[in-house]
């Protein structure tokens, strides 16, 4: 077994009292002495301190010095509209395979000389290939620093503290800010459907940074286990689990983020891997799609549980994420069924230690989000 990873703030986990878990080939955090219930309800109320170093920061660099030319390469990497993008914003973007499934899901922004983009820690090296083989005219390197996310309604107040121009930013906006002397990139952003900021800071800066943050009363760490429920009351997919490979933007209910100028009859129609199966599905529907599901009563249903149309009947669909939702105080998840039992509504059951349980779909997220727009 190969040893696993430690990300710059490991140190300030164990001291914590952090229980350690593996994740993705690191060392994680998954939760604190609080407790994952606690964690997750302090961040929906207040601001909890995310340690996400293990994800991939790759900054693309284009040898002509023209961006629009790195740009228009990561199009033929992915269905999402790269070249308009203006400098200081981001967006969400995914990489597919010719089977128009999905390789993973990013983020990408253009920082005026340079792409910055954030990947999944599971991800990562796969997705340093497809860029290195795929935008040959670009210098491509991987950013060895930290990553903390500041998450909650009292984010902003909180961050505000060590650089007040933090306050200006709407959702996905990015820029550089000088904090605590280190100069750092600031996205506001997260997996939590909470308002809040993504900092990629210097490695050696790392721990001092998120000490100083959680001297704020505001401000608790937070582990694996309650980002995980919070970004699954939001309706967040995590790869692996709600999307991979075999699963196409349309199938996983992400063709909003395919905008119109990559579609059939735009000015930058397709040209992507998939393009044809995404195309298409983009204007007839796929055969399965993903959903939001209300399990009825207080157990939880979980990853694999299979669903069926009628009570006792044969599996039609599966549960890709589910668990107890502390804010919505009932169990909440997400799976694939066939797109005609997909609306809202509908009732199906699901298939929980021999019985039969009713699950009902729902519309996604669970909570309403705190974005700042």
């Amino acid at each position: 077994m190969s040893q696993l990873k430690t990300t710059p703030l490991d140190g300030l986990h164990r001291s914590l009292g952090a229980k350690m878990v593996p994740f993705a080939g690191y060392e994680m955090p998954v939760q604190y002495s609080a407790g994952v219930l606690k964690e997750h309800l302090h961040t929906r109320s207040a601001a909890g301190l995310f340690d996400v170093s293990h994800m991939g920061q790759i900054e693309i660099r284009p040898r002509s010095g023209d961006l629009d030319d790195a740009k228009r390469a990561l199009e033929r990497l992915m269905p999402v509209s790269v070249l308009p993008l203006k400098t200081g914003r981001q967006r969400y973007g995914l990489f597919t395979n010719d089977q128009g499934g999905i390789m993973d899901d990013v983020m990408f922004a253009d920082l005026g000389d340079r792409v910055f983009l954030v990947a999944n820690a599971s991800r990562k090296e796969s997705d340093l290939e497809i860029l290195r083989n795929g935008l040959t005219d670009c210098d491509v390197t991987v950013l060895e620093r930290g990553l903390i996310a500041l998450q909650g309604p009292k984010a902003e107040a909180a961050l505000a503290t060590l650089n007040p121009a933090v306050r200006d930013m709407k959702f996905m906006d990015i820029g550089e800010f000088e904090i605590l002397g280190e100069r750092c990139l600031v996205s506001r952003a997260g997996y939590t459907g909470e308002d809040g900021y993504e900092i990629s800071v210097p490695a050696e800066a790392t721990e001092a940074l998120a000490k100083r943050l959680l001297e704020l009363e505001d401000v608790q760490p937070i582990g694996l286990g309650a980002r995980d429920s919070l970004r699954l009351e939001a309706g967040l997919c995590l790869y692996g689990n709600d999307i991979d490979e075999t699963t196409t933007p349309v199938e996983a209910a992400l063709e909003w983020a395919i905008q119109k100028p990559r579609r059939r009859g735009g000015e930058r129609e397709g040209g992507f891997p998939g393009a044809e199966i995404i195309l298409e599905q983009l204007e007839k529907g796929a055969a399965r799609r993903r959903v939001g599901l209300r399990p009825e009563g207080r157990a939880p249903m979980r990853e694999g549980v299979e669903l069926a149309a009628a009570e006792g009947g044969e599996p039609i669909g599966k549960i890709t994420s589910g668990g107890f939702g502390p804010t919505v105080g009932a169990p909440v998840a997400m799976g694939y069924v066939p797109t005609e039992h997909s609306a809202p509504d509908t009732q199906l059951y699901g298939l929980l230690r021999g019985r039969s349980v009713p699950v009902k779909v729902s519309t996604t997220p669970f909570v309403e989000s705190g974005y700042k727009r």
